[in-house]
């Protein structure tokens, strides 16, 4: 039962980490619409904000997915 609880906890942090790397992509995509660059200087750089997001989710998810098989071992 503690090794469940400890598990949801882990999950808990993880979705945590996901909402923090998504305000981080939100403010990166402010900055670069209040910047005074080209069109597509700003859609170039939003796709790469987008794939570093997508780059640090998947290894949370990773983190995530290793410290639960962890947990779970007996």
């Amino acid at each position: 039962e503690r090794r469940i609880e400890l598990v949801k906890l882990a999950k808990a942090e993880t979705e945590n980490a996901k909402v923090s790397i998504r305000n981080a992509r939100k403010d990166g995509n402010n900055e670069i619409k209040k910047s005074n660059c080209s069109e597509d200087i700003q859609k170039n750089a939003e796709i790469d904000i987008q794939e570093l997001t997508d780059n640090y989710i998947k290894k949370v998810d990773s983190i995530f997915a290793s410290k639960e098989k962890d947990i779970l071992t007996v």
